[in-house]
């Protein structure tokens, strides 16, 4: 399959090659830090991905050797100047970003190519599976500078749990890739020149072996059922359980499962 037509906005490109849509941050001279615009466009990105038909699975990458250094200084110095209002809503227009991420229908996957610190730690967080660079750092660093990682840190305790993200958050050190592969903030270390090779391996897998309305519904659940007290979580489990049954994938999958036929999704 080619690729489709290219859009690149003036800091994130998308292109979608093989069922594989590729948002890249680009602005690698200033560490592809996040202000109002890249962050606008990055929710554009995602927006058009997740709508776009021939999209299945998402990678999230960066240009030059940062992956991300987080916001940018000197916009974030400039807002704390203003208004409470106006930062309530660079926050609000954050938080939507990093929300739509972990709540997409498709399946996302950080590339981590670099150093990940404070919100850009936050984008590799709540991403599905984040793959990283032996070299790459990650970290929230926002209590070095008296600020705080407000919004990244409710995914971040999803993710790894509380007493792990107590050691990030409060002490704002940087951590070695494999350090966050143990503590369960990295899927998997990769070799600098073969992560490339490895985040497509990953994303193909998932694009032909499993079904789109599956993952996404697997997804939709799991930001769901931890809001939820056992028994409505067990029944809210039941109730899905009996309206996959009917749908076209999974009656799809029973009868290849039955026919012993393979399925390519």
């Amino acid at each position: 399959m080619t690729p489709s037509e290219t859009i690149a906005l003036q800091y994130i490109t998308y292109v979608c090659t093989d069922r594989v849509g590729y948002i890249t941050l680009n602005r690698p001279e200033k560490r592809n830090a996040l202000n109002e615009q890249v962050v606008t466009e990055l929710k554009e990105a995602l927006d058009y991905a997740e709508n776009d038909e021939l999209c299945k699975v998402i990678v999230l990458q960066a240009a030059g050797p940062i992956f991300c250094a987080g916001g940018d200084m000197e916009y974030m110095q400039q807002l704390s100047h203003m208004s409470f209002q106006k930062n309530l809503e660079d926050s609000t227009h954050l938080m939507q970003l990093f929300y739509q991420i972990y709540t997409l229908k498709k399946v996302v996957i950080a590339k981590v190519q670099g150093h990940a610190i404070a919100g850009g730690c936050g984008l590799a967080t709540v991403c599905d599976f984040t793959y990283a660079v032996p070299s790459a750092r990650l970290g929230y660093t926002e209590v070095k500078i008296g600020f705080l990682p407000a919004i990244e840190k409710i995914f971040l305790l999803r993710k790894i749990g509380e007493a792990k993200a107590k050691e990030l958050l409060l002490t704002g050190d940087l951590i070695t890739a494999e350090k966050a592969r143990e503590i369960g903030l990295v899927t998997e270390v990769v070799a600098e020149e073969e992560i490339d090779f490895r985040v497509a391996e990953m994303a193909q897998k998932l694009c032909t072996q499993n079904s789109a309305q599956s993952m996404e519904t697997i997804k939709e659940m799991i930001a769901h059922v931890q809001e939820l007290p056992l028994k409505d979580a067990l029944e809210y489990g039941a109730e899905r359980n009996a309206l996959s049954r009917a749908t076209h994938d999974c009656q799809r999958g029973f009868q290849a499962f039955l026919e012993k036929q393979s399925i390519v999704w």
